[in-house]
């Protein structure tokens, strides 16, 4: 396995490609493997499911996703928020537009509750997807080491990311990439409506790359 200078890793062994940003055209795709993985959280706020996928595929952040692709197929993508951007985008404006002033507003508070803003030298992880018939192949390990990496480069000396307590596979795959956790919030309240009374932050140090340092002339 090789990767080049823009961040895309070629396939080799049968793995997938990984590479940094959302390929135009690739949009749908995405969408669809974001709604499938957490739908059931982004319901209230987006859903029915058509309109949520629709939502999401148009107001794709492409620069802040990572996908693994086998031929034009997108078989897993992982989405971060660095500088004030993530992967998926939207804002009030884009809501009231998509679901109108009368269901838009109550939408706008329940995605309220999963907005989440970097820290100074912080990587904050959007969360990963995988295709259902792709997984335990290793994909989200290659996406996760690919965003330790993005967050490297960037000069972060930390990821971020928040996982709920219904979902112990990705919680598990977290701490063997070394991510630890550093708090738990109950939400007894969201389980009626997402399915989850609990979200755990865990973090991972990171280790900023070096700047290169010009070479000496004579």
């Amino acid at each position: 396995m090789s990767t080049t200078e823009h961040g895309h890793t070629a396939a080799a062994d049968g793995e997938p490609d990984v590479r940094r940003g959302v390929p135009e055209g690739a949009e749908d795709q995405v969408a669809a493997l974001y709604w499938e993985a957490f739908g059931r959280k982004l319901g209230p706020g987006l859903g029915p499911a058509d309109a949520g996928r629709a939502f999401l595929a148009r107001h794709l952040h492409h620069d802040r996703g990572i996908v693994a692709t086998r031929g034009e197929r997108v078989v897993g993508v992982a989405g971060f928020q660095w500088e004030g951007r993530a992967l998926t985008g939207g804002g009030m404006r884009d809501v009231l537009s998509a679901y109108g002033p009368l269901r838009g507003l109550p939408r706008l508070a329940v995605l309220a509750l999963f907005e989440r803003t970097a820290a100074a030298g912080e990587l904050v992880m959007d969360g990963i997807a995988v295709a259902a018939d792709q997984r335990g192949h290793g994909i989200g390990s290659l996406l996760l080491r690919e965003v330790t990496a993005v967050a490297a480069e960037a000069g972060c000396r930390r990821v971020r990311l928040e996982v709920i307590d219904v979902n112990p596979r990705a919680r598990a795959l977290y701490e063997r990439h070394g991510f630890t956790a550093t708090r738990t919030r109950r939400t007894p309240y969201l389980r009626s409506l997402m399915g989850f009374d609990a979200v755990t932050t865990m973090h991972r140090a990171v280790t900023p790359a070096p700047t290169p340092t010009p070479r000496e002339t004579r």
